[in-house]
């Protein structure tokens, strides 16, 4: 079994670290693989790697959000020595909320600050039919319209033999999610949204505001529901760290 944490850009002098969760299908070491040489000396990232995922493709996807958040939250601990901070886009925004709270009760720790981005907030439920279920053809023709998989991938077979499994288990997450009355968050929560993402509306990012007692922003870029990839976010973040941590 590989880590569940991957560190590109080890950085021993870093005063915070910054956990990095992935969306659907998507590979933490490849999403983050640039942002610890964007953001300051000061930022040390972490990017989530979970099992069936980028370099775990041969293990098992889990359909079990409590098991992943218990594993993570145990492969993290030593890492917790410092203050932290997370960020997580659509899928990885939920799964990182599900971290923080699980972080909060069983440890009496919070991170600096939480970002979410592309993800419909926990307490709102989604307007949109699920897919998890659907055969795989069809359930190929509805990740098509996310926009995120390139076109190659999606027409070629025998890569989406090898996707699919994480692909489906990942929705299994998102669709079966039912979320639990908690306290708003003691720490600052900063909202992306992507102004042409049809998946979730700007109106739904706003209401994470409702997810914490301390301050709320909400910013937009340029981009569909996979704007995460486009050099503005992680410069966002940057800006963020030389006001807060210079």
């Amino acid at each position: 079994m590989k880590s569940w944490l991957s560190c590109q850009f080890s950085n021993p002098q870093a005063t915070l670290r910054l956990f990095c969760f992935p969306y659907a299908g998507g590979s933490g070491k490849t999403v983050y693989r640039n942002w610890g040489q964007i953001l300051p000396n000061t930022v040390e990232v972490y990017a989530i790697e979970l099992p069936g995922h980028g370099s775990r493709l041969m293990e098992k996807p889990s359909t079990d959000l409590t098991e992943i958040v218990t594993a993570l939250a145990e492969m993290m601990q030593p890492l917790l020595d410092k203050p932290f901070a997370c960020f997580g886009h659509s899928l990885g925004g939920l799964i990182a909320f599900e971290l923080v709270g699980h972080l909060r009760q069983t440890k009496q720790i919070i991170p600096q600050h939480f970002w979410v981005s592309a993800a419909r907030p926990p307490h709102l439920p989604s307007d949109k039919p699920a897919i998890h279920t659907l055969p795989d053809a069809d359930f190929v023709a509805e990740i098509r319209r996310y926009n995120g998989t390139p076109a190659e991938i999606l027409n070629n077979a025998e890569f989406m033999g090898l996707l699919l499994p994480a692909l489906r288990a990942d929705f299994t997450l998102l669709e079966t999610y039912r979320y639990r009355p908690c306290p708003p968050l003691p720490c600052p929560i900063t909202a992306f949204w992507g102004e042409a993402d049809t998946t979730v509306s700007r109106a739904a990012i706003a209401d994470w505001k409702q997810q914490t007692s301390c301050s709320f922003n909400l910013q937009s870029f340029l981009g569909d529901h996979f704007f995460v990839h486009q050099p503005a976010v992680p410069l966002a973040l940057q800006q963020h760290f030389l006001h807060t941590l210079s």
